[in-house]
């Protein structure tokens, strides 16, 4: 592999497919695009006062950190901000205020995401 592949890989990532078993499952998953690694993950920990965030969302794309085991829960939240980045052109300058104002945990789109992904598992609106 060549400077120039690492140069690419490390900035944006490898594309990944995701388990057919969880396709089936969920298959508006396959709605949208995975990469494993890359400088997304990276910013995303450093904002969040770590080295990685465990994945991290860009208009259709979910970037998934290297050590990110691939979660229907964590999958599932993160394609709910694929509809968020598809449902406001504003979406990521209004996240990024929330995040100010409120924190990660209690921004709106946080909130929103969490609820969908227990809303698509069953799982209620336990710790939202």
């Amino acid at each position: 592999m060549g400077a120039g592949s690492r140069f690419v890989r490390a900035l944006i990532g490898e594309t990944i497919e995701l388990p057919a078993d969880m396709i089936c499952r969920y298959p508006d998953l396959a709605h949208a695009k995975y990469r494993r690694g890359g400088l997304p993950v990276r910013v995303g920990g450093w904002t969040l006062g770590t080295s990685t965030a465990a994945a991290i969302t860009l208009w259709g794309t979910v970037f998934v950190a290297p050590a990110t085991v691939l979660d229907a829960e964590l999958l599932l939240h993160e394609l709910r901000h694929v509809h968020q980045f598809l449902e406001d052109k504003a979406f990521p300058v209004s996240y990024l205020w929330q995040s100010i104002r409120y924190g990660y945990a209690r921004n709106a789109y946080e909130v929103d995401a969490r609820r969908y992904s227990a809303s698509r598992l069953g799982t209620g609106d336990k710790d939202l």
